[in-house]
C-alpha cells in the first residue's frame, strides 16, 4: 500500500528545490534551515490530507472543486491560476534536466529540455498505459538517485552543528532572504503536488477499485497512506536540508556559486569529480521525475476543473514551449528556477485553502473529515504562507 506519497514526494526533489536551496546555502550558510525544516513539516500534514481525500471519496482536488464551484467562469479563473502553477513547475523541471545534461555531456540546452520533455513523456505513456503501480516503480527509482546524488556530498565534507542548530532559529536577514524563503517554500510546498497527490492516491485506491487492495477497510487504508508520507516526506526533507547543507558548509562565500553550474563547478573543485558528477545525474534525474509528475497533474487539473482531456503529447508539447523559450533567449537558468519558485509559493494558497475546508466537511468526507486540532493546523499553515508572500509582495512593489 507504499506508493503515491513517493511519487508525490518526487515534486519536493524537483530542480527548483535543488537551485533553491543551493543559493539559499551558498549566500547565506545556515540562516534558512529553519525555513526547510518548517516547510517540510507543513508538507506532511498538507500531502496527507490530499491523500485522504483521494482515498475517502475517489476522487482528486480538481475533480472536488469542479464539481463545488458551480459558476463556469470562477472554474474557468480556478483553472488558469492552477495551469499557470502547473507551467511554472515545469519550466523548473524542463529547464534543471537540460542544466543536467550539459553538465553531464556538454548537450546545449535547449536540446537537453526537448530531451527531457521526450523521457517523461515516455514515462506518462507508462503511467496511462500500464498503470499506476509500474509508474511509481520508475519514479521511486529514480528518487533514490535523487537521494544519493543529492546527499554524499554532505557526508564527504560534513556540516558545522552549531550552524545548523543557529540555522534552526526562525529570522532572516535582507530583503532577499525573504526571496529565497519564499522559494524554498514554493518549490517544498509545490501546489501542484497537492493536486497529484489525491489523484495518485484516487487511482490506487478509489473505492470503486478496492477489489484490486482484497477490499481493504479506507480506516487501515489511511493508516498505510499515513506511512506512506511519513516516508516520502522523511526522505525528500532529509534530501533538502542536504542540499542546503552541502551549500552552507563548502560553498559559502565561493564565487559563481549562484548558478547551478557554477554550484556544479564549485563542488568538482572542493569535493572532487566523483561528487561534482554524482550531484549532476541526481539533478538529471530530478528533472526527468519531477516533470512526469509536473505533467500528470496539469493533466489531472484540466480534467477535473473543465472536464476536458487533451492527449498527452499535444499537451506535453504545450507545456514545453515556456521552458524552451527561456533556454532559447538564454536566460539564467538558475533564477529562472529560483523565480519559478516563488510563482509556485504565490500559487499555494489557492490550492491549500481549497484542500483544507473540503477535508473539514463531513458532508466531504463523513466520519473521516478532519478533527479541529488538524483543521487549525491547516489555517495556521496557510496563514504563514499567505503571511510571508504578503511581505515578499510589499518588499517588491516598495523597492526594499
Amino acid at each position: 500500500m507504499i506508493g503515491p506519497a513517493l511519487v508525490a514526494g518526487v515534486a519536493y526533489l524537483d530542480p527548483g528545490n535543488v537551485a533553491s536551496n543551493m543559493t539559499a546555502g551558498a549566500q547565506y550558510g545556515y540562516l534558512l534551515v529553519w525555513v526547510v525544516v518548517i516547510g517540510n513539516v507543513m508538507a506532511w500534514l498538507i500531502q496527507y490530507l490530499s491523500a485522504k481525500l483521494g482515498v475517502v471519496t475517489g476522487k482528486s482536488l480538481p475533480e472536488v472543486l469542479g464539481e463545488r464551484i458551480g459558476n463556469r467562469w470562477g472554474r474557468r479563473a480556478y483553472w488558469l491560476q492552477a495551469e499557470a502553477v502547473a507551467m511554472a513547475t515545469d519550466i523548473a523541471e524542463v529547464i534543471g534536466g537540460a542544466v543536467a545534461l550539459n553538465l553531464l555531456f556538454g548537450v546545449p540546452l535547449v536540446w537537453g529540455g526537448l530531451i527531457t520533455g521526450s523521457v517523461s513523456l515516455v514515462l506518462l505513456v507508462i503511467q496511462s498505459k500500464r498503470g499506476a503501480r509500474p509508474f511509481e516503480f520508475v519514479i521511486i527509482g529514480l528518487l533514490v538517485i535523487i537521494a544519493v546524488g543529492f546527499s554524499v556530498g554532505v557526508f564527504v565534507a560534513p556540516p558545522d552543528p552549531a550552524g545548523v542548530l543557529g540555522g534552526l532559529v526562525p529570522r532572516f536577514e535582507d530583503a532577499n532572504s525573504v526571496l529565497l524563503a519564499a522559494s524554498i517554500l514554493g518549490a517544498t510546498i509545490m501546489p501542484h503536488a497537492i493536486y497529484a497527490h489525491s489523484a495518485l492516491a484516487r487511482d490506487r485506491f478509489a473505492p470503486n477499485r478496492r477489489a484490486e487492495t482484497n477490499a481493504v477497510p479506507t480506516a487501515r487504508l489511511l493508516v498505510a497512506t499515513r506511512w506512506d508520507v511519513t516516508i516520502a516526506m522523511a526522505i525528500a526533507g532529509t534530501v533538502n536540508l542536504c542540499i542546503l547543507l552541502l551549500a552552507a558548509a563548502n560553498l559559502a562565500g565561493v564565487e559563481g556559486t549562484d548558478s547551478l553550474e557554477g554550484a556544479h563547478a564549485a563542488l568538482q573543485v572542493s569535493l572532487g569529480p566523483i561528487i561534482a558528477t554524482l550531484f549532476a545525474v541526481g539533478l538529471l534525474a530530478s528533472g526527468l521525475a519531477s516533470t512526469s509528475v509536473g505533467a500528470y497533474a496539469g493533466a489531472e487539473i484540466m480534467h477535473g476543473l473543465l472536464h476536458v482531456r487533451v492527449p498527452l503529447i499535444a499537451r506535453r508539447l504545450v507545456t514545453l514551449v515556456p521552458a524552451l523559450v527561456i533556454l532559447a533567449l538564454g536566460f539564467d537558468p538558475t533564477l529562472s528556477l529560483v523565480l519559478s519558485q516563488v510563482v509556485l509559493s504565490f500559487g499555494i494558497p489557492f490550492a491549500l485553502i481549497p484542500l483544507i475546508s473540503v477535508t473539514a466537511k463531513r458532508g466531504v468526507l463523513g466520519r473521516f473529515a478532519n478533527h479541529w486540532a488538524t483543521t487549525a493546523a491547516g489555517i495556521a499553515a496557510s496563514v504563514f504562507l499567505i503571511t510571508l508572500n504578503g511581505v515578499l509582495l510589499w518588499l517588491v512593489f516598495t523597492g526594499a
